[in-house]
């Protein structure tokens, strides 16, 4: 893998790169819609491509429940069985298994945890979800880790780093001695933990750039901490972490939390906002969220959005997106949500 960075802005760490991949090109900033079972709900590859995404992330967690792996694996790798002939990621299930608490037991060596779909039990270590990810086939993988809960004391958050940084020796010691399953390389990037304290936030940065990842993603925000948390931590890991690599702010979508994250050096973003919103009827436009279920659209014979030109804005009125989103199968609110993420 390689990045290059092509621009730099001069007054804060907003950056262009380029990040190659085995399955192409991304030019950074990129957000990456959410895939999390092999397709990102209601949208067909074809549409994902006329919509300029660039990478899509699968979620490991899901995919190790069903299909299962070892049927991904048999297929020919993620790109294969989705269709989807550009760049994946895949992160490793540790956020699944944070939001599944009644159903989860952290160990020195992983997870236990219940499946959330019929009960049986099983465990991920961190070499395990290594193995997985493996026989997945995505381009970029992530180590496990474990994301602390908000809010969290400073004890919890200082043993709940230290665990994240041990699984992540495992992680790259596992990667290192196994070999892709499909042809073609992967990577494998590290987690940045801590929640909302500076100095653990610190200490973790330093001691996985020491390990020489090559990328690095920023974990355990975005999960109900206020906005100015997320990125005063934001800007505490970016300082750290390397300037020619990577860096992933996890789990963040909202238009203004993308520009506020570039501006502090983020190059990528994922979340399943776009797509929930638009199976809701809420699209991100120029003007604001609109919630087009509202019935003060029934006589709107206007675009969504009149300063974007995406298919739906073209073709449809709010007046029309106010019917169809009554009714099942909202695919083009999602792909006018998605592009204007």
């Amino acid at each position: 893998m390689e990045f290059r960075i092509v621009r730099k802005d001069n007054l804060t760490r907003a950056r262009a790169a380029v990040l190659q991949t085995a399955h192409g090109k991304i030019r950074t900033p990129v957000f990456m819609p959410v895939g999390t079972q092999a397709t990102v709900k209601t949208i067909t590859p074809e549409e994902l491509e006329q919509l300029g995404a660039q990478i899509i992330l699968n979620n490991t967690y899901h995919l190790y429940l069903r299909p299962g792996h070892e049927l991904v694996k048999n297929a020919g790798g993620l790109h294969r069985f989705m269709a989807w002939h550009h760049p994946i990621l895949t992160d490793s299930g540790g956020y699944q298994v944070f939001s599944l608490t009644e159903l989860n037991k952290i160990t020195a060596d992983g997870f236990k945890f219940r499946s959330h779909v019929d009960g049986s039990k099983h465990f991920f270590s961190p070499e395990k979800v290594v193995e997985i990810q493996r026989d997945l086939g995505s381009d970029i993988m992530m180590v496990l880790d474990e994301c602390a809960p908000y809010p969290c004391d400073y004890s919890y958050a200082k043993r709940s780093n230290k665990l994240t940084i041990e699984w992540a020796k495992k992680s790259i010691d596992t990667f290192k001695a196994t070999q892709p399953r499909h042809g073609y390389d992967q990577a494998l990037f590290a987690i940045v933990q801590g929640s909302t304290y500076a100095d653990i936030r610190r200490e973790s940065a330093n001691a996985l750039v020491e390990m020489g990842f090559p990328g690095y993603a920023i974990g355990g925000l975005s999960v109900g901490e206020p906005k100015p948390a997320m990125y005063d931590m934001t800007a505490v890991c970016t300082e750290i972490l390397p300037e020619n690599k990577p860096r992933y702010l996890m789990g963040v979508g909202k238009p203004p939390d993308l520009l506020e994250g570039i501006e502090r050096g983020i190059d990528m973003f994922d979340c399943i906002l776009p797509t929930r919103n638009g199976r809701n009827g809420t699209v991100f436009t120029s003007h604001g969220p609109v919630s087009i279920k509202n019935a003060r659209h029934r006589d709107q014979f206007i675009p969504l959005d009149q300063k974007c030109d995406c298919y739906t804005c073209r073709t449809f009125s709010r007046a029309a997106r106010l019917f169809t989103a009554s009714f099942p199968g909202k695919r083009a609110f999602n792909s006018q949500t998605a592009q204007l993420s």
